[in-house]
């Protein structure tokens, strides 16, 4: 059955969105309008019957100076990945981007193709049996996977030769989730190390409170992620990024974008934001403040936001990215480390992958990028 391409309504996009368990936040018609910087445009695959059968956000970046654009799909498309004719969903895709201007297009499938349970991970980190998880026999794989890479390649898609394994692509290859499927909040608990029990009981014991806040608290989140940027060594983003994030998700849907602050003694020492689409709901950005650590709040909020997540019918709670590293010694490693604490999976995605339409405006993004 062929397949065409077309431009869809936001209200048509959502709506596929929405006969679906879930899909990434930033495949939502609402994270065209957080990326303010880029151009969007949302994509749907027509059957013959006229429905919409995949979807995509697209993201256009323009060159300086030319009407050329880098065509950029986080977390996307949206399509049957399986179908075994990936010709037929790429083709169109790449036609119509073309006929936009692109010269070179990245995309992500949402394509899971291993998990590594947490015990698994740590006894490779006590034995020093791995240095990476590539290196570590996971607990799930799909097979499927390894033939869907071929097909790529064989289209002539391309991969860093780093596969992402250490933050390479623009989104993460490598997250951290925890199941919450046939699970009870006890089991989801009892599944944490003792570190962290010890921890979200102390911040109980401490008084720490953790509230929902909204827009108006953004100020007071900003505050303290401004604290955490200069302890971590990244640059913030703009209080008004937050703002318009907050505006674009809620407006799409209230229950999107939700913020949460731990306080002790009336002061906030961490807040952090969850999205949620469908049944999936992310732990967004995290900020913590530099004094009063030992009062745990960043345990606490993260134990209130895995409950709210729950109350919410969730299927998993998604702490977002790690890097694959086993490497105590890696400066990497504390990433791994905290998240192993909640006894999830390590979880591996199929990766990022360019298709370049102009080699030669191409290649030269390449060398930008690898210069930066």
């Amino acid at each position: 059955m062929s397949l065409r391409l077309r431009t869809l309504t936001a209200e048509e996009h959502l709506a596929f969105i929405k006969g679906r368990p879930s899909v990434s936040f930033l495949q939502c018609p609402s994270w065209g309008a957080v990326k303010s910087e880029w151009r969007s445009e949302s994509i749907g695959w027509i059957d013959e019957s006229g429905a919409v059968v995949g979807a995509a956000l697209v993201l256009y970046r323009q060159l300086p100076k030319i009407k050329r654009y880098l065509a950029y799909m986080p977390e996307g498309p949206v399509i049957d990945w399986f179908d075994g004719d990936l010709r037929r969903w790429l083709d169109p895709m790449l036609a119509h981007l073309k006929s936009r201007g692109s010269f070179s297009v990245k995309m992500g499938p949402p394509v899971v193709i291993a998990r590594w349970e947490a015990e698994t991970i740590k006894k490779a980190i006590a034995a020093k049996s791995a240095n990476r998880l590539r290196d570590l026999t996971p607990d799930w794989t799909d097979e499927r996977g390894s033939e869907l890479e071929r097909q790529l390649r064989g289209l002539g898609w391309q991969q860093d030769a780093s596969g992402g394994a250490g933050f390479g692509d623009v989104q993460p290859r490598y997250v951290f989730q925890v199941p919450l499927v046939r699970r009870s909040l006890d089991d989801v608990h009892a599944g944490f190390n003792q570190l962290w029990r010890r921890n979200i009981k102390k911040a109980t014991k401490a008084g720490v409170d953790v509230v929902q806040g909204g827009y108006d608290d953004l100020p007071v989140f900003h505050e303290v992620y401004k604290v955490t940027a200069v302890r971590d060594h990244f640059t913030p983003r703009p209080l008004a990024y937050f703002q318009g994030m907050w505006k674009a998700l809620n407006a799409e849907d209230p229950e999107r974008m939700r913020l949460y602050l731990a306080k002790h003694e009336g002061e906030v020492l961490a807040s952090t934001t969850m999205v949620t689409v469908g049944d999936h709901v992310w732990y967004s950005y995290g900020a913590s403040a530099n004094h009063k650590r030992e009062v745990r709040p960043s345990n606490a909020i993260q134990w209130r936001m895995l409950r709210d997540a729950y109350a919410l019918g969730a299927s998993a709670y998604d702490l977002r990215g790690i890097s694959d590293t086993l490497d105590e010694n890696d400066h990497l490693f504390g990433l791994i480390q905290f998240k192993l604490g909640t006894g999830g999976q390590a979880v591996e995605y199929l990766g990022e992958w360019d298709f370049p339409l102009n080699k030669m405006l191409h290649k030269a993004l390449d060398m930008y990028m690898s210069r930066r």
